[in-house]
């Protein structure tokens, strides 16, 4: 029985470590404008390049607030 009980929390720990490393492979989106990583509960937005409509252009709140401008990188399009 007390081995049960090991094989059980190595497995849990296991389990455990397993998570950990999925969420540290997890990549953020990066602002257009600012190349600051956007956490998943910031309310940032992602939408097509305007002109060419082929790049993912990403904007996090401070600078959608502050209408900083970005660059789209396949076409060299510049918005507020």
């Amino acid at each position: 029985m007390n081995n049960y009980k090991l094989l059980s929390a190595v497995s849990t720990v296991e389990i455990a470590m397993a998570s950990f490393e999925v969420e540290m492979e997890l990549e953020m989106p990066v602002c257009s404008s600012c190349n600051r990583p956007i956490a998943p509960y910031e309310r940032g937005i992602k939408f097509y390049c305007p002109n060419c409509g082929e790049s993912i252009i990403w904007r996090c709140p401070k600078c959608r607030k502050l209408v900083v401008p970005y660059k789209c990188v396949k076409c060299g399009f510049e918005g507020p």
